[in-house]
């Protein structure tokens, strides 16, 4: 259904979702290009970084793309097959989102709470389990969803209400057993977000508990600030997240609706360089040796 009916706001939106996509590929291209062209980054906490970045730019290349498609074409079709590739492809990647951001807490936890077995506790086995880890339950979603659409029949033209293959919309559409559709979203919900946001919520309760015991006030601040930008990331993400997945009815592209959707999706991949590149001097450091060794 897209974002605005207007014909007049098209070519703004076309406009400004161009330039946040563009900007949200460049700045965890640059995210990436930093960390592995510098080998003082090559830690577990910049390797989670990393990735996390390259699953931003898989996560917003599922919608965008064909939304500035659909504006210039002026249609906003998509076959049955296609919408099933883009729900699918949108659960794995945001799926890897959230779990990094859980493993992401928990790389901060053991580098404040046992900084003494940090690098034998995430060694670079474990951490590649942890990021194949994210990217098989991510994967594990999105074929839980598909089991189920496909369960039941579509009509030949269904409407989605939102601007893109929404996993909760096409269940509401495709799934006319409402206990089933229930049963899935609760699993997903509990396994998804609930989880992960509990896995995250103890290890900054371990953390701050550990930071309190600092004698020292700048010890304090330099470990509260290896947190800071994780933590603003995690509060973008599952708050807009959780919002949109659980408002699920048909009326949840106006309005607010359609503003967490943008947030999710768009808003909150390209702001992720930003809030790590700003609040990180390793990271800003990396960006002006890679900028030296390019001019």
């Amino acid at each position: 259904m897209g974002l605005s009916e207007d014909p007049d706001l098209q070519a703004l939106l076309f406009g400004l979702l161009l330039s946040m996509y563009l900007v949200t590929v460049l700045g965890n291209l640059l995210i990436i290009l930093a960390v592995s062209s510098d080998s003082r980054l090559h830690t577990p906490m910049y390797f989670f970084l990393s990735n996390l970045s390259l699953a931003d730019i898989c996560f917003i290349s599922t919608t965008v793309p064909k939304v500035l498609m659909n504006i210039q074409t002026h249609s906003r079709a998509i076959s049955y097959v296609g919408c099933l590739t883009k729900m699918s492809l949108f659960l794995i990647f945001g799926s890897m989102d959230d779990l990094l951001l859980t493993v992401m807490a928990y790389d901060r936890f053991v580098a404040i709470c046992k900084p003494l077995h940090y690098h034998v506790i995430m060694s670079p086995h474990l951490c590649g389990l942890l990021v194949l880890a994210s990217f098989l339950f991510g994967f594990l979603e999105s074929q839980l969803h598909n089991l189920v659409v496909l369960h039941f029949p579509y009509s030949n033209s269904v409407e989605i209400a939102n601007f893109f293959c929404d996993s909760s919309q096409v269940l509401n559409l495709s799934c006319s057993d409402t206990f089933t559709k229930n049963i899935v979203m609760c699993f997903a919900g509990t396994v998804y977000a609930f989880l992960p946001l509990s896995g995250i919520f103890f290890s900054y309760y371990k953390i701050v508990s550990s930071i309190l015991r600092i004698p020292s006030s700048g010890g304090k601040h330099k470990a509260f600030s290896t947190c800071g930008s994780h933590l603003l990331v995690v509060c973008l993400f599952y708050g807009t997240a959780v919002g949109v997945y659980f408002s699920s009815d048909e009326s949840s592209i106006t309005g607010k609706g359609a503003m967490a959707s943008v947030m999710y999706t768009v808003v909150t991949p390209m702001l992720n360089p930003f809030i790590y590149s700003l609040n990180n001097r390793d990271i800003r450091g990396a960006l002006r040796r890679l900028h030296r060794r390019t001019v």
